[in-house]
C-alpha cells in the first residue's frame, strides 16, 4: 500500500511523511525525485522537468511497487504530482502490479505557500537559494490550477491544519490495518 501525498512545493509534503514516518517506523519512504536527479544526472529532458521524461514515470512505479511488494510495508510517497496524465499513467501501473496507492494532496493558499517558500532554506548558496525560491513560487499558481483536475478519488487535506492533525486524518482514513503498529 501507497500513501502519496501531493501538493504543491511550499505545502508540507516532506513535513508530513516525516510525520507518519515517526508514527510508524516500520513504513518505508521513497522520494521519487531522487529518480528524476539520477535521470537528470543521464539524459536532459527538452521541457526542463524530469516528469517529462517517460522513463522516470515508468520507473517511479517499478521502484513503489517493487518496494510495497518485495517489503510487504507500506510506502510513504512525498511528491508533487499533477500532470493528469502523468497521474493516470503513474497509478495505473501501480494498480496492475496489485499495489493500493491512497492519494492525498495537501491545499494550501497561495500567500501562505509564498510565504513558507520565502520561510525555509534549501541551498548553502545564496544565488541558488534565490533562484530555488523564485521557480517555487512561479509553480504556485499553475499547481493550484492543475489540482483542480485530480481524479475526484483524491483525499483533500487542509494544508493550514497543523502537521499531526493531518497524519491523524490520513490514518483515520487509511486504517490501521495499514499500519499494524497502530492496533
Amino acid at each position: 500500500m501507497i500513501i502519496w501525498i501531493n501538493g504543491a512545493f511550499g505545502s508540507g509534503k516532506t513535513t508530513l511523511v516525516a510525520e507518519l514516518r515517526n508514527r510508524f517506523p516500520t513504513a518505508l519512504v521513497f522520494d521519487p525525485e531522487t529518480v528524476g536527479d539520477m535521470l537528470g544526472s543521464i539524459v536532459a529532458s527538452p521541457s526542463g522537468d524530469f516528469q517529462d521524461i517517460p522513463l522516470w514515470r515508468t520507473e517511479v512505479a517499478a521502484i513503489a511497487a517493487g518496494l510495497v511488494n518485495q517489503y510487504r510495508r507500506p510506502l510513504l510517497v512525498p511528491m508533487t504530482l499533477l500532470e493528469r496524465e502523468y497521474v493516470a499513467e503513474i497509478f495505473g501501473l501501480l494498480e496492475k502490479a496489485a499495489v493500493h496507492v491512497h492519494h492525498f494532496f495537501i491545499d494550501v493558499p497561495a500567500e501562505v505557500l509564498a510565504a513558507r517558500i520565502d520561510g525555509r532554506t534549501e541551498h548553502d548558496d545564496p544565488e541558488a537559494e534565490a533562484a530555488s525560491r523564485a521557480w517555487c513560487k512561479q509553480q504556485i499558481q499553475p499547481c493550484i490550477r492543475k489540482a483542480r483536475e485530480l481524479p475526484a478519488t483524491v483525499v483533500r487535506l487542509d494544508g493550514e491544519k497543523p502537521t499531526d492533525v493531518l497524519a491523524d486524518e490520513i490514518v483515520e482514513r487509511v486504517g490501521p490495518l495499514f499500519f499494524p503498529e497502530a492496533t
